[in-house]
């Protein structure tokens, strides 16, 4: 007889909260992927358990009669009970199997056989069949990525299967792939949900589609006014500076954020910061000539 405790496959306590067996799931799945792990069965199936684990613990109804079962049956044990005589029977009943009724004999069943009839053959709860399970998988993408739209191989089955992330996508954003999921006891496929993960950007600061970021500009163009080149994630764009911008004002350019993904062809904005600099290889003459300019100005 098996036991499977979900808890201790993803290396959480029995209380965990949601948050907690989420990003517990999220990180081994990453590790064990079998895209990280090609050729490795043992990654394989430590992958296959731990989507097993989440697909229970993920799902409160599931986590329910999970603890229940699991809590009941560890009990009798503990209290120093024969395994192959505990009554099993409110579980079959429960579980839409019909008036079982006495004892259910060790030779008629296996514990790992009861919970694939709770939880499916692989955690998915059944009651007259098991159903088609989705699976989730971590996937991390540049910025660029993001903005460009972008694409993933995935090894499946000896299979690789090109996904294509589309353009706007935001940390969270699910992409779906049809029939990659894990099968049931009838064939049927579930599906795989790709979970991005947008990486930080050295250049760029986003909020929801909307772009900042910083821009130097010498101290000339910003006060006498003039066009620098700004390079942006779609190319490089002519930005007017009107004559006396000052340090960390911002300056709007429409649509040279990021890709709405709910509104085709839309783009949020890109905020320009400001950052003045100022020249340090004048010459005499220039030098005198902004003395001279600062004293008339009442300066220094």
């Amino acid at each position: 007889m098996e036991y499977k405790d979900y808890y201790k496959t993803l290396g959480v306590e029995r209380n965990a909260d949601e948050e907690t067996i989420k990003k517990a799931y999220r990180k081994l799945a990453r590790q064990f992927h079998p895209d990280v792990n090609k050729g490795d069965k043992k990654a394989e199936e430590r992958f296959k358990e731990i989507n097993e684990a989440y697909e229970v613990l993920g799902d409160q109804e599931k986590r329910k009669m999970y603890d229940r079962l699991g809590s009941d049956y560890q009990r009798y044990q503990q209290a120093g009970g024969d395994p192959r005589a505990y009554n099993w029977a409110q579980w079959f009943n429960q579980a839409g199997q019909g008036q079982a009724g006495g004892n259910v004999r060790i030779e008629d069943l296996d514990l790992g056989d009861l919970f694939a009839q709770f939880f499916g053959e692989t955690g998915g709860f059944q009651r007259t069949r098991s159903r088609p399970r989705d699976l989730e998988q971590p996937v991390t993408i540049t910025l660029a990525e993001a903005y460009h739209g972008t694409t993933r191989i995935l090894s499946k089955d000896g299979e690789e299967i090109e996904v294509k992330i589309p353009a706007g996508v935001k940390t969270g954003s699910k992409v779906r792939v049809r029939g990659q999921g894990l099968r049931n006891n009838r064939g049927e496929a579930g599906d795989l949900y790709l979970i991005v993960e947008v990486a930080p950007d050295a250049t760029y600061e986003r909020r929801d589609d909307d772009l900042y970021r910083d821009v130097k500009i010498d101290a000339f163009t910003a006060m006498l006014g003039g066009e620098v080149k700004v390079p942006t994630l779609g190319g490089d764009v002519m930005v007017k500076v009107p004559a006396g911008t000052s340090s960390g004002s911002r300056i709007r350019l429409r649509g040279k954020g990021m890709p709405r993904l709910a509104a085709r062809g839309e783009h949020g904005d890109l905020y320009l910061r400001v950052m003045i600099t100022v020249p340090t290889d004048l010459t005499e003459e220039e030098r005198q000539a902004l003395h001279k300019m600062a004293r008339r100005r009442g300066i220094g």
